[in-house]
Parts: C-alpha cells; structure tokens; sequence
C-alpha cells in the first residue's frame, strides 16, 4: 500500500515539480522521516527528472501541433512560402530592369 502511494505520489510530484532542487527537497524530506532509503531517493530523483524531462517534451510537442493548426487555420504564411513570393518578387524585379 505504501509502494503503490509513493508511485503515485512520484507521479504526481513528476508532474508538479519542475526543478532538479524542488524535486532533491521533497525526497530528502522522505528520507529524514524514514519513508525512503538513500538509494530509493536516488532512484526516485532520477526518475522524476527523467519523467519531467519526457512530459515537458511532449507538452512541447501537443503546443507545436495545436500552434501549427491555428496558423493553418488563419491561413498565415509559412517562413518557406514568405522565401518563395520573396524570391519571384526578385526575379520580377530584376526582369523589368
């Protein structure tokens, strides 16, 4: 029961604390109480960075993904698009030179 409370609470924890500080607190409060073993600590930090690291990832993925539908859906230009009506402006100009 506490195992499956400590995962939980890990989860919990990788999802709410951001810094590698904030996280090293927590878990060192675990250990002073008891709760955890130096080594589990150890584990359970490295865990919880890895698991921020991979939900701040996929955040950044489902903001790119949402973003790019916006754009598409207001009709803006692409960078790629914006280069070529540059670049025929160019040769236009430069053939009525």
């Amino acid at each position: 029961m506490i195992d499956l409370f400590k995962k939980g609470l890990a989860f919990g924890l990788g999802l709410a604390i951001t810094s590698k500080e904030q996280i090293e607190q927590v878990v060192n409060e675990w250990v002073k109480k008891g709760e955890l073993s130096r080594e589990e600590s150890r584990q359970m930090i490295q865990q919880l960075m890895q698991r921020g690291e991979e939900e701040k990832n996929e955040l950044k993925r489902l903001l790119r993904e949402q973003l790019k539908s916006l754009l598409e859906e207001l009709d803006v230009a692409t960078k790629d698009e914006i280069r070529r009506l540059e670049q025929r402006i160019e040769q236009l100009e430069k053939r009525d030179e």
